[in-house]
């Protein structure tokens, strides 16, 4: 497909009706409209299999000698509906010879004739009722663009792209994901599975609009002018022991107690989870012996629920009920957490969409059971 570069004066091509409308459809909102609106128009009227069409958006334009001026249309529609031209005039708040030069003009860009005598007056010809025909269609499918278009305009419809690392996207997007598409259907929102570095990646290159990241040694320093970066909730970690253990039945657990336990824990440089629990330990006065080396959590469980080991456990990921594994709070002596980040490119946070995806984070944080007080206060 020949690309139409925006310059200082517009440059014309020709191009077939698919590529037409594969140009169009990878505008925005509005040029989508308008490539609805050019379709109807082609497919309607001009009946050819090469057009031209004369559109101009943000710098970039094509010419077509099939485009129809809607309020012409309209113009057809009233002499059609109300008899005359003097009494169409009178509807459309325009002069009778007005209305008459819109007729010779959209005569002149169909190349057909429009109206023909009848004693002292005018009546339609068999084109002009053909065109009216399709005009209602034309018409009805501009005011669906333009109700889409307003809906866009004022954030309740558009696309809306998430990302974030496995356990938010289990925990929070998910949810927050299914209140979007009940409260505002026609908004789209599209999930993408990622790691931190991964997550600004998607949001420089715009493949994303809001990315839930937990803070890592890659992590953009919080004055990165390219980013807004807001705290979300801190997650508790909690243990997670196999069920019979002697632990398994405690309301809660200081940390240190597990020092001489066989841990279940990522390999060094796989993800952040073990430079995380290295730290916990440290801090709690030892250093954790791991018996073995896993990653994904359902792999951890698994092997904690055959009692190979213990490990932390984000407290939004869920342990499969097939494993027997339980879950315990760790003593609030030492916070065992980690923070959650909600970012997005500077100057987005407004964005109507984003606004809504952010809301839903929230109310997904705000009720869930165990997590409604780690929300971070305002301010």
């Amino acid at each position: 497909m020949k690309t139409i570069r925006s310059r200082p004066q517009p440059q014309r091509s020709q191009t077939t009706v698919p590529s037409l409308v594969v140009w169009l459809e990878s505008s925005t909102g509005a040029a989508i409209a308008w490539g609805i609106l050019i379709v109807v128009v082609i497919r309607a009227v001009c009946r050819h299999s090469t057009v031209q069409v004369h559109f101009t958006f943000l710098g970039y334009s094509v010419q077509n000698h099939c485009m129809i001026d809607l309020r012409r249309l309209q113009v057809l529609r009233a002499v059609h509906q109300h008899g005359t031209v003097t009494a169409a005039a009178t509807a459309l708040h325009l002069t009778p010879s007005a209305v008459s030069h819109q007729l010779r003009e959209l005569a002149k860009e169909l190349k057909v004739q429009l109206v023909e005598p009848q004693g002292r007056g005018i009546r339609l010809t068999g084109a002009a009722h053909l065109v009216i025909r399709h005009g209602e269609e034309l018409l009805a499918r501009w005011e669906e663009a333009e109700s889409a278009l307003e809906a866009y305009r004022s954030g309740e419809a558009g696309l809306l792209r998430i990302c974030g690392y496995p356990s938010a996207v289990a925990g929070l997007i998910a949810p927050a994901t299914a209140l979007l598409r009940k409260r505002h259907p026609n908004l789209t929102v599209m999930v993408t599975e990622c790691e931190t570095a991964a997550g600004f990646d998607l949001l420089l290159s715009t493949d994303a609009d809001i990315a839930v990241l937990a803070p890592s040694e890659d992590f953009p320093h919080p004055n990165d002018s390219r980013f807004d970066q807001e705290p979300l909730l801190e997650e508790p970690l909690d243990l997670i022991v196999p069920a019979g253990h002697p632990l398994a039945t405690r309301v809660e657990v200081p940390l240190a107690e597990t020092a001489r336990e066989d841990w279940v824990l990522p390999l060094p440089g796989s993800c952040d989870h073990y430079q995380r629990v290295i730290v916990f330990c440290s801090v709690a006065g030892f250093t954790p012996t791991v018996a073995h080396w896993t990653k994904e959590w359902t792999a951890v469980s698994a092997m904690v629920g055959h009692g190979l080991g213990i490990s932390l456990y984000p407290r939004l990921t869920e342990i499969p009920p097939s494993h027997r594994a339980v879950r315990v709070p760790l003593g609030r002596e030492l916070p065992v957490s980690r923070r959650i980040l909600s970012c997005v490119r500077q100057g987005g946070r407004a964005h109507p969409l984003v606004r809504h995806g952010l809301d839903a984070l929230d109310e997904v944080i705000a009720t869930h059971p165990s997590l409604t007080m780690a929300v971070p206060a305002a301010g």
